[in-house]
């Protein structure tokens, strides 16, 4: 007689993901499991990366529900298969959040009353690339090499003194909020670790995502995600 245990695993998975994507888009009880997958598959990037796994334990949970004439259970799902389903249900009913899966990183941040040229000797000596800025405690912008490089090739074209730019013009006047909606992105600690993965999917020009407490412009930075942390997330993803 076959093992209902894995079965029985494998249907509540199953159901929990119905349910999710179901309550989450407002779909129909009529619609099919697999009609849903594939429409999800176009907004969850979750979904969109395990949409062929899903159509698939679609088909098995048929052959599952579906009994025999005499009642027996005529298909079981190897281990394999309920520890896969059961890590798609969880990183779409439960994912992992910023705040409760990575670790604050050190930041370096400036006032915005301190010249270029105090930030040019910063970066230089801490190695940090995305200095946020603060003007009386609200973060206003960031500053970085290619903000620096852009405003100091602005002086050079326009044949000024360099040196005299960099030593009396404070960073609070050559960062805009505009480069913070073109470059960055914006998530709270209770955001989860694939909105960090879909931002720069979404946003090629994105440098990084800026984590507060809320993901609210002017709240204080308390971490910064790059280009170089998508390996350690999809990792944590992967591991889930």
């Amino acid at each position: 007689m076959m093992d209902k245990k894995n079965a029985g695993s494998f249907i509540n998975s199953y159901n929990k993901i119905d349910g999710q994507l179901r309550g989450l888009y407002g779909y129909k009880a009529s619609q099919s499991f697999t009609d849903i997958v594939r429409r999800c598959a176009e907004k969850n990037a979750t979904v969109r990366k395990y949409e062929n796994e899903l159509i698939d334990y679609a088909r098995l949970r048929n052959a599952i529900v579906h009994q025999s004439t005499d009642g027996s259970i005529i298909a079981v799902p190897c281990d394999e298969v309920v520890e896969k389903i059961s890590q798609i249900e969880r990183l779409l009913c439960t994912p992992p959040t910023i705040g409760s899966a990575m670790r604050e990183k050190k930041i370096v941040s400036v006032d915005d009353e301190i010249s270029v040229k105090q930030v040019i000797l910063l970066i230089s000596r801490t190695g940090f690339s995305n200095l946020p800025v603060y003007h009386r405690g609200r973060m206003i912008g960031i500053v970085n090499n290619r903000r620096i490089i852009r405003e100091l090739g602005g002086v050079l074209a326009a044949g000024g003194d360099l040196d005299a730019y960099a030593a009396n013009t404070p960073v609070g006047k050559i960062v805009t909020e505009s480069d913070l909606f073109t470059y960055y992105k914006y998530l709270g600690r209770k955001n989860t670790l694939q909105e960090i993965v879909d931002a720069f999917e979404e946003n090629k020009k994105l440098i990084a995502v800026l984590i507060s407490e809320n993901g609210l412009i002017g709240e204080r930075i308390e971490n910064i995600i790059t280009t170089a942390d998508l390996v350690g997330v999809n990792k944590i993803l992967e591991d889930y």
